[in-house]
């Protein structure tokens, strides 16, 4: 039988072998084909006209780079293409990546986004989603994002790349927008890809969003926002397989590292789940929002997720699984070991009352089936409360096992004495202190996620 310990985790591994030996090293304009992660052609921004003094525009130069190294790129394995990024600040409006391409940020370069609201066309809504998150219809474009690639690496010498995004949060806040705002990078139907070594700050909306994408690797990358910032979530697989999202670092507004599957009717109609995501060495600080979120978009499902090695210091919750009636779809087979948590609302916090629905198609019917679900090895201390595991008369949470928990509550949460609050949920604890619910007393097998079947249903 092969299980998640032995092809899943082969198979990303050597992905992320093969990506380290073939990653760039150096920034320099005269860097050689093999220091350029084994790309045939390498040019600098400024070889297009781009000029990086923070206030000339250079929607253009980019544009025409990418189509250039296009063209460069074609051929793949010994070919492809990078483009440069050196020292300096790039003002432009969004730009498409191309496949067999590196886009490389100098570790003082600093690309920044248009405020030009007109630079950001509307584009059309993700088909999982059936219109904006933020408003119906289209949304504005993406800042950098491509469609359809393979072999992609977005990289650097921890490059900043900056969405300015106070200026979106503004007129969001004020309703002064029509559509929804787009994110900072959004890569669609493509696999193959590597994101690491940079710092997203201040994105519009969702920082880093890969959706119907396979082969991803996210790692060592710096997610900055202000706490009180909407939406603009870390690190979203939407509908993506065999994803490591490792080594990173993440102030947020919204969740640190978000699994989503689609929304609703139209989720359910795409069917594309989440699946086989790795997430180690998080380091999260999310004061109103999760650590590892899943949902509330996850109709398309969810499963074969495994976490490790999380330190979050200052959020709502570590581990949030959030849906609805009318999602359908299902969570399952999640597996987190390894928690340290400082300053929390809650260690555990799953529902079904997220209910907001993208229009009236959504099905009442389409319950969320949330099962087999295994946390352990974590400790937390100035815990408001330990778990809110809230199911509903049709949707029980099943196979809920937690081990090795410990949560010491906030002197205020000590001086209530209420710890836990479980409806509709069944499974059993080990060593789990506050003593959790009864409704978790249950008898089952402890969930090892080394032996799972990659195809169990």
């Amino acid at each position: 039988m092969e299980t998640f310990g032995t092809r899943n985790r082969i198979l990303l591994f050597s992905l992320l072998a093969l990506w380290t030996v073939a990653s760039p090293l150096t920034a320099r304009g005269d860097v050689s084909a093999a220091e350029a992660g084994r790309r045939a052609y390498v040019a600098e921004l400024t070889e297009f006209g781009g000029v990086g003094d923070g206030v000339t525009s250079n929607t253009k130069a980019f544009l025409y780079a990418v189509a250039n190294l296009s063209r460069r790129a074609s051929g793949g394995c010994g070919g492809g293409a990078m483009l440069v990024v050196p020292a300096g600040r790039w003002l432009t409006g969004p730009f498409n990546l191309t496949s067999h391409f590196t886009l490389f940020l100098h570790s003082d370069a600093v690309i920044l986004a248009s405020t030009d609201i007109n630079e950001y066309p509307i584009v059309a809504p993700l088909p999982s989603y059936g219109r904006g998150r933020d408003l119906p219809g289209g949304r504005y474009s993406n800042f950098i994002w491509g469609s359809n690639l393979t072999d992609v690496i977005i990289t650097g010498e921890n490059g900043t790349i900056n969405g300015q995004g106070q200026f979106w949060w503004d007129k969001f806040h004020k309703k002064e927008l029509n559509s929804t705002r787009g994110h900072l990078l959004e890569l669609m139907y493509s696999k193959n890809i590597l994101i690491a070594n940079l710092t997203f700050i201040n994105s519009p909306f969702w920082n880093v969003h890969p959706v119907y994408c396979k082969n991803v690797v996210i790692a060592n990358i710096t997610i900055l926002a202000p706490v009180d910032s909407p939406n603009t979530d870390g690190i979203n697989p939407d509908s993506c397989s065999n994803v490591i999202i490792e080594d990173n670092f993440i102030i947020s507004g919204d969740d640190c590292v978000a699994i989503k599957s689609g929304w609703d009717e139209y989720g359910i109609r795409v069917g594309i789940p989440s699946e086989q995501i790795i997430v180690r060495r998080l380091t999260c600080i999310s004061p109103t929002s999760a650590v590892i979120a899943i949902g509330s978009e996850m109709s398309g499902g969810v499963r074969q997720i495994f976490a490790e090695n999380i330190t979050a210091i200052n959020s709502e919750s570590a581990l949030r699984i959030k849906t609805a009636v009318g999602r359908g779809g299902f969570v399952r087979d999640v597996f987190v070991q390894g928690m340290t948590l400082h300053t929390m609302k809650y260690v555990l916090w799953f529902a079904v009352n997220y209910g907001n629905h993208p229009d009236d198609g959504w099905d009442p019917a389409a319950l969320p089936e949330i099962e087999r679900i295994s946390i352990g090895d974590v400790f937390a201390e100035n815990v408001t409360m330990v778990g809110r595991l809230e199911g509903i008369q049709k949707v029980t949470f099943r196979d809920i096992f937690l081990w090795n928990l410990t949560a010491r509550p906030s002197a205020a949460a000590a001086a209530k004495k209420v710890q836990w609050n479980c409806s509709y949920v069944e499974g059993a604890a080990c060593k789990v202190s506050p003593k959790p619910c009864d409704e978790l007393g249950k008898a089952v097998e402890p969930f090892d996620f080394r032996g799972v079947d990659l195809n169990r249903p």
